[in-house]
């Protein structure tokens, strides 16, 4: 059986983050063959709307002939409407944080992951094949009783790293310090604190002319943030610099100034910063934990003793040995270069045409009122959204 057309299906579509490139380079792929292949989503960054169509729309593009990738990484509304719609369905799991690490500093989000991950489950049965973008989320997969699973490469794109650098912020750190990076949202499961404990024991027991740079989002974090700050002002460390979001331009500069880059992230499910560090050419330092040695792949320097004292020891041996950084680096170039060997478009369409041959499963099982329910629910969302004071009136 051939496919008419191959959508792709996610609650978000965002501007500069792995995700976003990965859906975008699918569809680059999918059109390239042939296929018709739009987007739909529930939101979408501002720049990137005019390429999308709002989820509700696929229920009219939805075909028996037709295939959803659908982008799992988190409950939504679009995930629930694509399991309800005829179509032959590829699930691409992108990981969800598991719920603890918000636990007290971010109640919707702890409340959002553990619907996504029980409302992962249901798929089992909904898909003809579930892919992970790294061999640990597909291995998740596969324990949670998906019968054909496969992995679909991040290959990551570094066109937004290729412009010219701004340098208005990031040109005031390049200087005679030792500069050492993380890049990377300011949320829990980074471990944010235990990159600023490893940078504070290098700067007060190694090199007292260094900074760490902190680049990225804190939204909807604030509080986590805050801990941040009250940490950094406890232990009395200087130069820690939070950047906060940052355009491509200027992400650019940060990389070109630092010297080495630190990551003590607990749960990655890739972990896109790190490769964007090797193609940058910047020594990497990170913690051996989920994801993280699958994607460095023998490159970078892996560290699984989080003591702050042994982890500074570390970094100050890549940053003061020169030979050793050369290793690391001529490693991570090795380990890059196999990363971007794959096949990504040939690994994609591959499995296309898998599900093509496939027999098709049996058709989702709704509850009879599914539609009448999601459609009263969707009106609702707008009195909420547009007349608040009608909505809670209802509540009355």
């Amino acid at each position: 059986m051939s496919l008419r057309a191959v959508h792709q299906v996610l609650a978000t579509l965002g501007y500069g983050d792995a995700i976003g490139h990965e859906v975008l380079g699918i569809q680059r792929v999918l059109r390239a063959a042939g296929y018709d292949s739009e987007i739909f989503v529930e939101t979408a960054d501002t720049r990137l709307e005019d390429l999308t169509y709002d989820y509700r729309d696929l229920v009219d593009a939805s075909h028996p002939d037709h295939l959803l990738i659908h982008h799992f990484s988190i409950g939504s509304r679009a995930s629930r409407v694509a399991y309800a719609l005829p179509d032959r369905m590829a699930l691409v799991y992108h990981n969800i944080t598991p719920p603890e690490y918000f636990v007290g500093i971010h109640k919707q989000l702890v409340e959002l992951c553990w619907k996504g991950r029980r409302e992962l489950k249901a798929y089992v049965d909904r898909c003809d094949l579930a892919l992970g973008d790294s061999e640990f989320n597909r291995q998740e997969l596969e324990a949670l009783g998906f019968p054909d699973t496969g992995v679909l490469p991040v290959v990551p794109d570094f066109s937004h790293l290729g412009g010219t650098p701004d340098w208005r912020i990031a040109g005031g750190f390049d200087d005679e310090c030792t500069n050492i990076l993380f890049v990377g949202r300011m949320i829990p499961n980074k471990r944010i604190e235990n990159v600023i404990r490893i940078f504070h024991a290098y700067r007060t027991r190694v090199n007292p002319r260094s900074r760490l740079l902190l680049v990225g989002s804190h939204g909807g974090f604030e509080k986590y943030l805050t801990m941040l700050h009250q940490m950094v002002a406890a232990l009395g460390t200087p130069d820690v610099h939070f950047s906060g979001h940052v355009s491509n331009q200027e992400l650019a500069a940060y990389y070109d100034v630092a010297d080495l880059f630190l990551c003590a992230s607990e749960h990655e499910g890739f972990c896109v910063p790190l490769v964007e560090a090797f193609h940058m050419r910047v020594p990497v330092v990170a913690y051996a934990a989920t994801a993280v040695p699958a994607t460095l792949d023998g490159g970078g320097v892996l560290y699984e003793d989080r003591d702050p004292h042994h982890v500074a020891a570390l970094v100050d041996a890549v940053l003061s040995d020169q030979t050793i950084a050369d290793n690391v680096l001529a490693a991570q170039d090795a380990a890059l270069a196999r990363l971007l060997g794959r096949d990504f478009g040939g690994t994609l369409l591959g499995f296309v045409d898998r599900i093509a041959a496939s027999p098709r499963r049996a058709a989702p099982r709704v509850a009879f009122d599914f539609w009448d329910q999601l459609r009263a629910y969707e009106r609702l969302e707008e009195l909420r959204m547009f007349r608040p004071a009608i909505f809670k009136g209802l509540g009355k």
